[in-house]
């Protein structure tokens, strides 16, 4: 695929720099929309706006809401009033709040100047949703029908409201308060006789969400029902508007990119990698590892306070790495297979105790395997059975705790209302290395009797 972009890149930048225009519109004619954006992403902003002006009007709208803000902005800026204008015309809804929640002050103005009375209302009722709500996600473009029309008047409503809507796979069929009333598609519209009334052929069973719920949730239902389309409907139960497969799909990637920065102790940007700041890099990081730099001063407290044993025998402390490595690994086993059965809500507040059990039980399988090995090692390498024993119970228990608290730290955080992200490898691995090496310790101790 990349070597296939490298050769479109290549013709194009022939074509401009021979001037051939007319042999250039018939190259991008034949390439897909998402082609167009990437390349767009490796050419000169001059070369990005000629090709951009040779696209057909409505392709050029489909490329336009594909490109990254930055690109957007540019081509905006390149824009003359009635350009401009052609292009926010042929966006679908979402996708022209997106842009304007992208873009700043001055071009916001120049881009609402351009878009009709009614739809600058209906952006401005969008623009006042919470950020994490379903309805910022959603268009308001949608098909609507009556339980009385026919599949043959249906479709004449369809062909001349359709070419405006993001999908018409899906129609909605109404009352007259813009309630639900149930839900047909067009394959059944398609394979039924062209007087059968609406009424007949629509599904009643309808799952709606509600404008304020929270995006993320939403977005699952569509990889639980496998919907291409969502209905929205208010506090009054009217429709009004749907989200799309593919803005479910955009949410769940963004909440996983999320998930990932603050698994790895980050604080989670707004932007992409290479446009986040070097500073705004740094300070999203500093403050975990400055936190989880004080809380490693604990494990440092508890060796100072057991010197006198690895002085009596220096070969304990040959074994600290290990434990201490052995247990955070464990901790990230659990809690990372904790984080993702919750994302996928698989796993519920209420599977506590079933999901703790079934670790309790993977940890006294894995920590009685890695005592036998390890103790057979020390065994034959050292001769000291003793410190075989230590280390094996150590790590029994060392295992046991990690993957409790894997399992646990990750739902009491979802029962605190937080994300239970937070408590993945780093916060984990810095809590056990203080547990294992005070747990080591009391061992060697009371069983060396050091």
């Amino acid at each position: 695929m990349k070597e296939e972009m490298i050769e479109i890149k290549n013709k194009v930048l022939e074509l401009i720099g021979n001037k051939k225009y007319s042999e250039l519109h018939s190259y991008i004619e034949k390439l897909t929309t998402q082609d167009i954006a990437t390349l767009f992403e490796d050419i000169k902003d001059e070369e990005m706006i000629t090709v951009f002006r040779l696209l057909s009007k409505d392709e050029a709208a489909e490329v336009f809401s594909y490109i990254d803000p930055d690109l957007q902005e540019k081509l905006i800026y390149s824009f003359t009033d009635k350009e401009l204008k052609q292009v926010v015309d042929d966006l679908y809804m979402d996708d022209t709040v997106d842009l304007i929640e992208e873009m700043p002050s001055n071009v916001v103005k120049r881009i609402l100047k351009n878009v009709p009375k009614k739809d600058r209302d209906i952006i401005n009722e969008l623009l006042k949703y919470p950020e994490d709500s379903a309805g910022t996600i959603m268009t308001t473009e949608f098909i609507d029908l009556k339980v009385n029309m026919t599949v043959e008047e249906a479709f004449e409503k369809i062909r001349k409201i359709g070419i405006n809507n993001e999908t018409i796979y899906t129609c909605y069929v109404l009352d007259i308060s813009r309630k639900i009333l149930g839900i047909t598609n067009v394959k059944d519209l398609l394979l039924s006789p062209k007087n059968t009334l609406i009424k007949d052929i629509m599904e009643t069973s309808v799952i709606t969400v509600n404008t304020l719920d929270d995006k993320e949730e939403v977005a699952k239902k569509f990889d639980k029902y496998d919907f291409l389309a969502l209905p929205v409907v208010d506090k009054e139960k009217r429709l009004v508007g749907i989200i799309t497969v593919d803005d479910a799909m955009d949410v769940l990637q963004d909440e996983n990119t999320e998930d990932f920065e603050i698994m790895a102790a980050i604080t989670p940007s707004e932007d992409s990698y290479f446009k986040t700041s070097v500073f705004k890099h740094a300070k999203n990081r500093i403050l975990w590892l400055l936190l989880l730099m004080i809380s490693a001063t604990i494990t440092g407290a508890i060796l100072t306070h057991y010197e006198e044993a690895f002085s009596a025998l220096p070969l304990l402390v040959a074994f600290v790495p290990m434990i201490m490595g052995t247990g955070g690994n464990c901790g990230s086993q659990s809690s990372t297979m904790i984080i993702r059965g919750m994302a996928t809500d698989e796993i519920k507040l209420k599977d506590y105790f079933k999901a703790l059990w079934k670790e309790l039980r993977v940890s006294w399988i894995v920590g009685i395997i890695l005592s036998i090995v390890n103790g057979a090692r020390i065994i034959i390498q050292y001769h000291n059975v003793q410190i075989a024993i230590v280390v094996g119970l150590t790590l029994i228990l060392t295992v046991s705790i990690s993957k409790i608290l894997g399992c646990s730290l990750p739902m009491f955080a979802k029962k605190l209302k937080l994300d239970p992200a937070i408590m993945a490898a780093p916060l984990i691995s810095t809590i056990l290395d203080s547990c294992s090496v005070y747990i080591y310790f009391k061992i060697a101790v009371a069983i060396m009797q050091l």
